[in-house]
């Protein structure tokens, strides 16, 4: 029977993860499986927290959003620990991109019983972050300004603080040239974004990159070019669907090894955790993480 050890973000969702994860837990000790749980202070305290009990042998439970699945992800790849799960943040887009349910019975039989599969995690570098490792995505532009936005809202949550980050965002943004080396191969592009998606979704649903997939071995990147703001603002309402990728406005390439610079400070972020400036070089580390799925 595993033995899992939860790490809670206790202000993830509005304090939701303590919720989510008392549901879920109540489940897996009924079924006789030990769970123990550890509230984290900062990401990097769960970040060691779960790399503690991986040298435990125990199944490391991420119980909030993005940020602490990116980063306790992040913190377990090339380990062979196992990851599991619990969402309960505002966007819960990798948890999305696994396909876990929401019900708390059916993800507990997926914990207890489901097999681990390997998935792909993004290497990052850029000046201020020497090397980090995330699960999602890596975006410079607009998006990154508008999931700073989001960050900072106190009146709205999940998928509208994201909508509403991102008005804000593009309301006031100007275009960048972008410099994007992709495998050695370098593009220019000037708009609005850079996205090195390991996963589908980001911003709470988004679905920035429809062909990505979390265990290929590959990056989808794609980049949205200078448009008038009226036609931005109605490629936001497509990204729901992912059908903003038929306009001629956005191209798609995919690699190994990303690097994206620009001719100005442009912010970029990782996983809603990270935030600096360009430039960035992205590495997929294929099948670097084993989680249950």
């Amino acid at each position: 029977m595993r033995q899992f050890t939860a790490i809670v973000n206790p202000t993830a969702g509005g304090s939701a993860g303590a919720a989510a994860l008392l549901r879920v837990a109540r489940l897996l000790r009924e079924a006789g499986a030990g769970v123990e749980t550890e509230y984290s202070r900062s990401l990097t305290h769960a970040q060691d927290l779960a790399r503690l009990a991986g040298e435990r042998d125990r199944v490391v439970l991420a119980v909030g959003g993005d940020g602490i699945a990116g980063g306790i992800g992040g913190a377990l790849s090339g380990t062979g620990t196992l990851l599991g799960l619990v969402p309960a943040g505002r966007g819960n887009d990798f948890a999305r991109a696994l396909e876990l349910p929401a019900d708390p019975a059916e993800l507990a039989r997926i914990l207890l019983h489901g097999a681990p599969r390997r998935v792909d995690t993004i290497e990052v570098e850029s000046a201020a972050h020497p090397r980090t490792v995330v699960l999602g995505s890596v975006y410079a532009g607009v998006d990154a300004l508008a999931n700073r936005h989001a960050n900072n809202s106190r009146l709205l949550r999940g998928a509208a603080s994201y909508y509403a980050g991102g008005l804000r965002a593009v309301a006031t943004w100007r275009a960048a040239t972008y410099h994007v080396t992709v495998d050695g191969e370098e593009h220019t592009h000037r708009g609005y974004t850079v996205v090195a998606a390991n996963s589908a979704y980001y911003g709470s649903g988004r679905m920035i990159a429809p062909g990505a997939r979390v265990d290929d071995g590959l990056l989808d990147v794609v980049m949205i070019r200078e448009a008038p703001r009226r036609l931005f603002f109605a490629l936001m309402n497509e990204l729901k669907s992912g059908a903003h990728v038929e306009r001629p406005e956005v191209r798609i390439l995919r690699g190994r090894r990303i690097r994206v610079a620009a001719d100005r400070e442009v912010p970029y972020g990782a996983d809603g955790e990270v935030e600096a400036v360009l430039p960035v070089t992205a590495r997929v580390l294929p099948g670097a993480l084993s989680v249950l799925c």
